[in-house]
């Protein structure tokens, strides 16, 4: 499954993409028909990628409820994604853009694209997302985005917001 935005193509992970992302950068490079920095992935992501592999070998089916890959100019520059399929009526979203591509806008493109994606699918009715007050350009995409405060998130320092229009 792929979504196009200005600037960028977004690919649904697969297994197999989610695979060669924990084993074999070369073959996700090949899988994706890009350019995967040494870098990959980034530092808030690499913990959670035997985790989204799991959770797509039980439910291969939900692809794009779980990782999209952001490629720019034939470059993977980040990733976003869900926590899974809709639960009553909601969605979770995070996102991450490798360090040497951030402050160009990809986050804010990558974001509003799976959201906008997501409140199209049956069953979503809200996205909601969480990040730390410690990181002001992830607040900033957030509220740019319509995203609206509701409350502390379930750890320390974080924020929650949510996102109900479809717009």
């Amino acid at each position: 499954m792929t979504l196009v935005t200005p600037r960028m193509r977004l690919e649904a992970a697969t297994v197999a993409h989610a695979r060669a992302e924990v084993a074999d950068r070369a073959t996700l490079a090949a899988l994706l028909a890009a350019d995967v920095p040494a870098d990959w992935p980034p530092e808030t992501l690499a913990d959670a990628l035997p985790l989204f592999l799991a959770w797509l070998e039980a439910d291969p089916d939900a692809v794009g409820w779980y990782g999209w890959y952001a490629l720019a100019d034939g470059v993977l520059v980040g990733s976003g994604g869900f926590l899974g399929r809709p639960r009553d009526g909601a969605v979770e979203v995070g996102y991450s853009v490798l360090p040497a591509f951030q402050g160009r806008g990809y986050a804010t493109e990558l974001v509003g694209e799976l959201v906008r994606w997501a409140l199209g699918q049956p069953g979503v009715e809200r996205v909601v997302a969480r990040t730390e007050w410690a990181n002001p350009a992830s607040v900033r995409v957030l509220r740019k985005l319509g995203f609206v405060e509701t409350g502390p998130g379930d750890e320390p320092g974080s924020l929650r917001f949510e996102r109900t229009d479809r717009r």
